[in-house]
């Protein structure tokens, strides 16, 4: 029987039957295969995590993965598998999902070399050291947890990378530019301006909008950075 069409934008939650969605040799469709025996995460989280993961890496090599209001911790795990020269990632959130253990479970079931290599607290994001050694990563982290994510950050002079959702104009810098755009763009762009004025190489890239319309993803490289 046909598989029914996959819209990789629902918040269903993966399961053992969905396997057969991921039947190829990928790195993605084994992952794929890895969440979905964890039986505990949203569909757009794998597709989101997945094409945050794979962009930043094609840029930002090695170092620390910091995943910062991390949920299941997918993005930091993905960074480990796509460049196996990073020797950690930390996973920091202020509340980590009950679940999310069942999904770091299930990839180090697939991929045993990643153990001791993935941790995960609660914590602040605040409070999070971060070095210039360090690749900070955010995916929707909302609203001003975003800024929280870039400040951290600047101030270790580490490279980073945010895909930004839940914009409020009440506690986000639209930098005075919400006469002229969408007040959501307006926001972004000055945190591009912000990285730039901080002396980072900005760049703007988009995941597919079929994953999330919230698409946007600013990655941030000090000046003098390989």
């Amino acid at each position: 029987m046909p598989l029914t069409p996959f819209d990789p934008s629902s918040r269903s939650l993966l399961s053992p039957r969905d396997r057969g969605r991921f039947p190829g040799a990928t790195l993605f469709d084994a992952i794929g295969r890895a969440v979905c025996e964890a039986d505990c995460l949203p569909r757009k989280e794998l597709y989101e995590s997945w094409e945050v993961a794979r962009r930043v890496r094609r840029r930002m090599r090695g170092g620390r993965v910091v995943d910062l209001a991390c949920g299941h911790g997918l993005v930091g795990l993905m960074m480990l598998l796509l460049d196996d020269s990073s020797p950690e990632a930390l996973g920091v959130d202020v509340k980590i999902p009950a679940s999310a253990a069942r999904v770091s479970s299930a990839i180090l079931e697939a991929w045993p070399r990643l153990a001791g290599r993935f941790e995960r607290v609660e914590a602040a994001l605040e409070s999070t050291p971060v070095g210039p050694d360090d690749l900070v990563v955010s995916v929707h982290a909302c609203g001003e947890l975003t800024d929280v994510t870039l400040d951290r950050a600047i101030a270790g002079r580490a490279r980073v990378a945010v895909l930004p959702c839940c914009h409020d104009a009440a506690t986000c810098d639209a930098g005075g530019l919400g006469g002229w755009m969408d007040v959501s763009l307006a926001i972004d762009a000055t945190r591009v301006a912000r990285l730039r004025a901080a002396g980072y190489e900005a760049l703007a890239q988009s995941i597919p909008a079929n994953v999330t319309p919230k698409n946007r993803l600013i990655m941030g490289i000090p000046s003098g950075s390989s």
